[in-house]
C-alpha cells in the first residue's frame, strides 16, 4: 500500500489528563482534528470542555498527554501555538472603556497587523458602524460579535470556539457558522444540540 500522505494542516491531542485536586476531568484522550471536519465537544457543565479547549490552545498544560498542531507539513512549537489559534467565549475579557476599533488596534499591532485589516473585521460581523463606540456602550451579544472579529483578525488556521452562539441572536448565530471554514482547524464545545450538529465530529466528556 502507498504510504500516507503527510499532514500539512492537523491538530493531534495524543493521551491528554487532567485533573483539579482529586477531581479527574478527563484521561487517555486521544483525537486528531482535520481542515473541514470540525469537532464537537459535549458533556455536562463542569466536564472540562472549557478546560480542554484551553490546553489545545496552548494556555494550559495538561496534567498527562500532549498537543501537536501541523501547519505546513511540520510541527509547531508550543511555545508559538497560541499565535496560530483563534478563541472565542463570552468569558474573554475585553477592554470595556476603549473602542471596538481601538480593542482590535491593539490585537492588530500585537500582531504586527495592518490596520486596514481591523475595519475589515469589524464589518465582517456588522459592527461597522459601531467602530468608534465604547465596549462599554455594548449589549452583551455585540460583544460577542467583537470576540468574533478579534478571533478572525490574524487569520488564523486553528479556531476554538467555546459556547460561541452565547448571547447571540439569529443573525449573530448565522455570522457564527461561517467560522466553520473548511480551510481551518475548528474545536467547538457546546450544550447546544444545535450548535453540535453544525460539526462532522462529537466528542463526549
Amino acid at each position: 500500500m502507498p504510504a500516507a500522505a503527510p499532514d500539512t494542516l492537523a491538530l493531534h491531542a495524543d493521551g491528554l489528563g487532567m485533573r483539579f485536586g482529586r477531581r479527574l476531568l478527563f484521561r487517555g484522550l486521544s483525537f486528531t482534528v482535520r481542515p473541514g471536519v470540525p469537532l464537537a465537544v459535549v458533556g455536562p457543565n463542569g466536564s472540562g470542555k472549557s478546560t480542554l479547549l484551553k490546553i489545545l490552545a496552548g494556555v494550559m498544560a495538561p496534567e498527562a498527554g500532549a498537543v501537536r498542531l501541523v501547519e505546513g507539513g511540520r510541527e509547531v512549537p508550543a511555545g508559538e501555538r497560541p499565535r496560530r489559534v483563534g478563541f472565542v467565549a463570552p468569558y474573554l475579557q475585553l477592554y470595556e472603556p476603549l473602542t471596538a476599533c481601538e480593542n482590535l488596534a491593539f490585537l492588530a499591532r500585537a500582531r504586527r497587523l495592518p490596520l486596514a485589516t481591523v475595519t475589515a473585521a469589524l464589518d465582517a460581523v456588522g459592527l461597522g458602524d459601531r467602530a468608534d463606540d465604547a465596549v462599554s456602550t455594548f449589549s452583551t451579544g455585540m460583544r460577542q460579535r467583537l470576540r468574533v472579529a478579534a478571533a478572525r483578525l490574524h487569520d488564523p488556521p486553528l479556531l476554538l470556539l467555546d459556547e460561541p452562539s452565547a448571547t447571540l441572536d439569529e443573525a449573530g448565530r448565522a455570522l457564527v457558522r461561517t467560522l466553520l471554514d473548511p480551510s481551518k482547524l475548528v474545536v467547538l464545545a457546546t450544550n447546544d444540540p444545535a450548535e453540535a450538529a453544525w460539526c462532522a465530529e462529537r466528542l463526549e466528556l
